[in-house]
């Protein structure tokens, strides 16, 4: 099976959190890191993003 990889701008829309959040929270540690997929372009896991928001649902309950 193969994983779907999203870009920046659905990690956004699905998250809800703007780029520099997102850039700052991988800095802190607590995002996921992207995937590189060439030269100048990342995306990040999907089931990496449903996991961190899954935590964060369990963590506000």
């Amino acid at each position: 099976m193969t994983e779907e990889i999203l870009r920046r701008p659905a990690v956004v829309r699905v998250t809800g959190l703007p780029t520099s959040t997102l850039y700052a929270a991988m800095a802190r540690g607590t995002f996921p890191r992207p995937v590189k997929l060439g030269e100048r372009a990342v995306g990040w896991r999907k089931s990496d993003i449903e996991n961190w928001l899954a935590s964060r649902t369990e963590a506000s309950a």
